[in-house]
């Protein structure tokens, strides 16, 4: 029996054995178990244990510290007990309030195909701009066959929302779908305005029916999950596979299109008519709001919020106003980077900001805020103000949007009617976008900024015992661009006590990490949450991007290596979004640990409040 083996085996036993584990997954250090009763493991002989780091119990989870060999311990446990792989439920308490639950139901759903629909919508736009200036004729095959495309996705959104929609509320995806096509069914959209009789109950079918929606199939497949749940406990199991999906649509198909659909319009009406009441008492006022608020609302989550509002004004009238006043909100933000770019005498700054100025133009925002514009705090408010200029001049001037696209300079020919080919509604998008950079870029010169010097420009202070480090040392950057934070700060116990070593953490700002070293990839999780590197000199380097991630997936994280691979320092090795994160409740702030701290005398920071990432920010002495 191998010591991982004997590991996992006391592991399971003290924990109350198999038949107290609902579920187990790892991170990378922890087995994650949801226990039936907590109350019978043995959390003392577990703290005991010679080969475990520490017990924490943590958002519903008894989670079991091994330390980086954990996913060798999982293997085992898997391999010789009766825990499928497969059974990774989590019975999630509520996270947040109402408000932070919903925002992270929309953000959840909406995410995964906010992309394709985005492309969607610059596709439709450019369609348009090209009938337009006569390009193309609406009749040409090549317009007929893009516009398809391009179309196709917000005529069945119902079927995308449905597929996503399920995940989130762990429901059948493939019920949920042919509930989705059902209500965008060619017999159904034909009776569009009409009222049917199911079994003498009157069917309201809405004037547009219900394709392009979004609220009713979302109450829908919210309703099956507990409908299907139901069948599940009272069918047999040898029944379950045919059974329980005819069950399902017997009752979600009339319950769907006699109550939900209607309720769903009605709440989608609401919405709308709620938001053309704001624009129309002061579109100036709704401009400068949006304009001014819109980054703040993206930094803490809340815009997920609006973007079924902005489907909704679609779907129900084919015009949106709201997208138009966010543009100047995002191309003023390139406009204060830009300003970055020119003044500061920071070489790794200068860069940051210029590649920033450019994504920012094509809607990427966050490499502007969390990089350059918000660390620097000034930058960040003139953007704003410029941004409630330019939204304010864009309400006066009434500017509507006719696509979904992602907001950003390639959303213009969005803004071009297809019947009329009036490009008035251009014309001012553009004058209001250009006003936003001009004022976020000019008046960052104006505001000024406290510039960051290069890293090691500043003499050591002689008093910093900190500074004065031998100089046989092992010197690690910066994987991340943030805001430093003390390990004992950490709002995890293992992290903040030292158990798994010394290091220091990052608030990132920017959803990059980056190879602090040269080294191997040594521990690399699927997930991307965490990655383990042993540099050429032995350092065991391990970096966890937030706290309790593992719960998300994989989603919001995209992995650049693989594990095993040689890297050299400042190697990108994972992206993730800092915005998705902080949307799934989860802490952002990002550990940096040495795990063989105690194989040398002492790891040290080197006192710095902010951090670029290359930056030297410890210091390991041997």
């Amino acid at each position: 029996m191998s010591k991982n083996q004997e590991i996992a085996e006391r592991v399971l036993t003290l924990v109350g054995g198999e038949e107290n584990v609902n579920s187990v997954v790892h991170c990378a250090t922890r087995l994650r178990f949801n226990l039936k009763d907590e109350d019978k493991a043995e959390t003392e002989k577990l703290n005991q244990d010679p080969d475990v780091i520490q017990v924490v119990r943590s958002g519903g989870q008894y989670q079991v510290v091994i330390g980086s060999h954990v996913s060798d311990v999982y293997k085992e446990l898997m391999a010789h007990s009766g825990l499928g792989e497969d059974d990774t439920e989590k019975n999630e308490g509520p996270k947040g309030n109402v408000f932070n639950q919903l925002i992270d139901i929309i953000s959840s759903i909406f995410t995964p195909f906010l992309g394709a629909m985005a492309g969607a919508g610059v596709l439709k736009g450019f369609l348009t701009l090209a009938v337009t200036l006569n390009w193309l004729t609406a009749e040409s095959g090549i317009y007929v066959v893009l516009f398809a495309i391009a179309d196709g996705i917000f005529t069945f959104l119902p079927i995308i929302l449905a597929f996503t929609a399920a995940k989130k509320f762990k429901t059948n995806q493939f019920l949920a779908v042919c509930l989705a096509m059902a209500l965008v069914h060619p017999s159904i959209t034909a009776l569009a305005g009409q009222t049917l009789s199911f079994a003498g109950i009157p069917v309201i079918i809405g004037a547009s029916a219900y394709t392009s929606s979004v609220i009713p199939i979302i109450l829908a497949v919210y309703v099956q999950s507990y409908v299907e749940r139901f069948f599940k406990k009272v069918i047999p199991s040898f029944l379950q596979i045919i059974c329980v999906p005819l069950a399902v649509f017997l009752v979600m198909a009339p319950v769907t299109f006699i109550a939900i659909g209607p309720i769903g319009t009605i709440l989608g009406d609401l919405l709308g008519k709620g938001y053309d009441g704001i624009y129309g008492f002061s579109p100036i006022i709704a401009g400068a709001v949006m304009g001014g608020l819109w980054q703040v609302f993206v930094m803490f989550g809340m815009h997920w919020g609006f973007v079924p509002i902005m489907l909704l004004n679609l779907s129900a009238t084919g015009i949106d106003t709201m997208a138009p006043m966010l543009l100047p909100a995002v191309l003023s933000q390139g406009g204060a980077a830009l300003a970055v770019f020119f003044m500061t005498k920071n070489v790794k700054l200068k860069g940051l900001a210029l590649s920033s100025t450019i994504t920012s133009i094509f809607g990427i925002t966050e490499p502007t805020v969390y990089g350059v514009t918000l660390p620097l705090k000034k930058p960040f408010i003139a953007a704003c103000i410029g941004g409630a200029v330019g939204g304010a001049f864009i309400g006066f001037s009434h500017v509507q949007n006719y696509v979904f696209g992602l907001i950003s300079l390639l959303s213009l020919p969005g803004f071009i009617p297809q019947d009329t080919k009036d490009t008035s509604g251009l014309v001012a998008a553009v004058i209001g976008t250009v006003i936003a950079f001009v004022i976020g870029f000019v008046l960052t010169f104006i505001l000024k900024f406290d510039d960051k010097p290069e890293a090691g420009s500043e003499t050591p202070k002689e008093t910093n015992s900190k500074a004065q480090i031998n100089n046989d040392r092992i010197v690690l950057t910066s994987p991340i661009t943030g805001t430093i934070v003390p390990l004992e700060k950490v709002e995890d116990q293992v992290f903040s006590s030292g158990a798994l070593g010394k290091g220091i953490a990052i608030e990132p700002t920017v959803g990059e990490l980056y190879a602090p070293a040269n080294g191997e990839i040594t521990t690399l999780f699927p997930t991307g949450h965490a990655v383990g590197i042993t540099t050429e000199d032995g350092v065991e380097v391990l970096m966890h991007i937030g706290m309790d991630t593992v719960e998300m997936d994989g989603d919001g994280f995209e992995l650049v290596v693989k594990q095993g691979d040689k890297v050299k320092q400042g190697d990108l090795l994972v992206k993730f979004d800092i915005e998705k994160i902080k949307a799934a409740g989860h802490p952002v702030v990002t550990p940096i640990v040495v795990t063989n701290s105690g194989d040398y005398l002492d790891v040290l920071d080197m006192d710095q409040t902010d951090v670029l990432h290359g930056e030297d920010f410890l210091a390991i002495v041997r």
